[in-house]
């Protein structure tokens, strides 16, 4: 695709998004009820039973151990090729760009950067709270371990919690979080329900996680959806900061105060639709090309002196014409004269 193209569907998105975005009645944004608090308290100290019980190498460990010797992928061997395709439902590069399209055409159409937004925060916070847990107890996974009926923590793993679970619980719970509709919403938690659930499963068979990491992965997805409406204010100044940045780039362009190959680049970026036109003395900064290095001067050779003889030079406007019936001047008179005795007839005397 050329930069040309690039740059008009820039220009496109764009202008859209430059309207004044007005939300329709039913677009609301969740609030941290009574509810979700209840439901979010119940999850933390879910989350936090279930890495107690790790630590303290309980039944849950045994129950990790038994899980493992009973090899799920030697019990059903036919599930083992479809398997291998859903668990890509749970890793965070193909689900990110999945849902990324289908948000950023949702910000187009509303006219709005919060669905974007909440997706960037949902999955930093993904990445901040599961990452510290992996990196901090350090358990290593079924394929990996070395003690029968031990926790295998503080190995140098990074498979407790589940990433494959947790990201599939916020990367697809997102989808109804940021639901326009009651039904869309209770309709798409299902949905994302089913998946994460089945991914986190689908680890479990496959052996690469312990039944104890796909727990603690689904609360630990869990916590961040239910959090999120206290970064609601966070994501709402994030996008007021970027339309203000932009707006601060386009005045700066339209008063002249940026480089002419600054404001030849944003032109397409900040103008509204191509409403909007750059000042004299900007338009002209950016219009002028860049000047030419200068042309290598060339010395003429010296010419050789003229020929000076005695009789002047005739310009050709002196010169008689010549045409086919012969000169127009009269003949020289000394000319005449020997032509007209050579005519004549020589006679005997």
């Amino acid at each position: 695709m050329r930069t040309d193209q690039i740059l008009t569907r820039l220009e496109r998105v764009f202008a859209r998004l430059d309207r004044e975005p007005e939300r329709p009645a039913h677009l609301q944004t969740p609030q941290m009820s009574r509810h979700r608090v209840v439901l979010l308290g119940s999850t933390l100290a879910f989350y936090l039973a279930i890495v107690v019980a790790v630590l303290t190498t309980s039944w849950l460990v045994r129950l990790d151990w038994q899980i493992m010797f009973f090899r799920p992928y030697e019990q059903w061997p036919q599930l083992h090729a479809f398997l291998d395709y859903l668990v890509v439902l749970g890793q965070r590069g193909p689900t990110a760009v999945m849902v990324a399209a289908w948000l950023g055409w949702r910000s187009w159409r509303q006219h709005t950067l919060r669905p974007l937004i909440t997706l960037g925060v949902a999955l930093l916070l993904l990445n901040v709270t599961v990452g510290s847990v992996k990196l901090g107890l350090g358990r290593l996974g079924p394929h990996y371990a070395t003690e029968i009926g031990s926790a295998e923590l503080f190995a140098g793993g990074d498979i407790f919690p589940s990433g494959h679970t947790a990201n599939a619980v916020v990367t697809w719970g997102i989808l109804a979080y940021l639901a326009s509709t009651v039904v869309t919403r209770r309709v798409l938690s299902v949905v994302s329900a089913v998946v994460s659930l089945s991914v986190g499963a689908t680890t479990v068979y496959l052996g690469t996680h312990w039944v104890s990491d796909v727990l603690l992965g689904w609360s630990a997805g869990l916590l961040i959806l239910l959090a999120l409406p206290w970064f609601e204010p966070l994501i709402a100044r994030t996008e007021a900061y970027v339309f203000d940045l932009r707006e601060l780039l386009r005045r700066r362009a339209e008063t002249g105060r940026m480089p002419a190959p600054v404001v030849s680049a944003l032109t397409p970026l900040l103008s509204a639709g191509g409403k909007w036109r750059l000042e004299p003395a900007a338009r002209e900064a950016a219009a002028e090309p860049a000047p030419a290095a200068p042309a290598p001067v060339h010395t003429p050779a010296p010419r050789p002196a003229p020929l000076i003889t005695g009789r002047p030079h005739l310009i050709r406007s002196e010169r008689t014409p010549v045409t086919p019936a012969g000169s127009r001047r009269p003949a020289h008179g000394d000319r005449a004269a020997a032509r007209s005795a050579a005519a004549r007839p020589v006679a005997g005397g």
